[in-house]
């Protein structure tokens, strides 16, 4: 008998600083509900627009009325930060070509039923 666990993915542009340009930052999502049995692996898809050259991608986890939990960040391939508590079965890598940053989650724990959130932060380099 397998569990099935549900997983939402919600997509956050977060946008900080001036765009000079004007261009649209923001994140999209590919697929919405995504299903699975536990013990299974999942990747959840997050894909982005934007007018800066280098970005973070953020990923958030939200439980119930809680307040999100961080993940991870990435702002080139593996680069980036990971919290403690989620290391051992979470990572994700940032493909610049492509522009998206999926996160998958291994050998998937009931636990790991909530809300995802993908977001962006464009970092703004020179004078302001």
């Amino acid at each position: 008998h397998m569990t099935a666990l549900f997983l939402w993915v919600l997509l956050a542009a977060l946008c900080l600083g001036m765009n000079p340009l004007g261009q649209k930052d923001n994140v999209m999502q590919p697929q919405g509900d995504v299903t699975a049995a536990e013990g299974e692996a999942v990747t959840l898809g997050c894909r982005y627009n934007s007018s800066s050259p280098t970005n973070y991608l953020y990923w958030y986890k939200q439980e119930g009325n809680s307040r999100p939990t961080f993940i991870l960040n990435r702002l080139t391939l593996d680069q980036g930060t990971t919290a403690e508590t989620f290391k051992e079965r979470f990572t994700s890598t940032l493909d610049q070509t492509s522009r998206s940053a999926p996160l998958k989650i291994q050998k998937l724990h009931v636990s790991d039923s909530a809300v995802y959130y993908c977001a962006l932060q464009p970092t703004v380099t020179g004078n302001s």
